[in-house]
């Protein structure tokens, strides 16, 4: 049986990198709190202002490439 979720998505195109998930110069900082309001920002304003526990990020075909960044996956 298939799992079915649920929550608003956020779509995103093509080779979003880790510069974008959450931009270098917040690199000094490793408070999940803080990156949060961080994320997505260069790509998307609204994102961190309007994320909700249980959203979907969608993501296109290379997301999350190119530098290696920790951070990006921080909770």
């Amino acid at each position: 049986m298939a799992a079915i979720l649920e929550g608003k998505v956020w779509r995103y195109g093509d080779n979003i990198d880790t510069d974008v998930i959450i931009p270098a110069r917040y690199l000094n900082s490793f408070d999940p709190k803080d990156l949060a309001a961080h994320c997505m920002e260069d790509i998307d304003e609204t994102f961190s202002k309007n994320v909700e526990n249980g959203d979907i990020i969608v993501g296109g075909k290379n997301f999350g490439c190119g530098s290696s960044r920790e951070h990006a996956q921080l909770r």
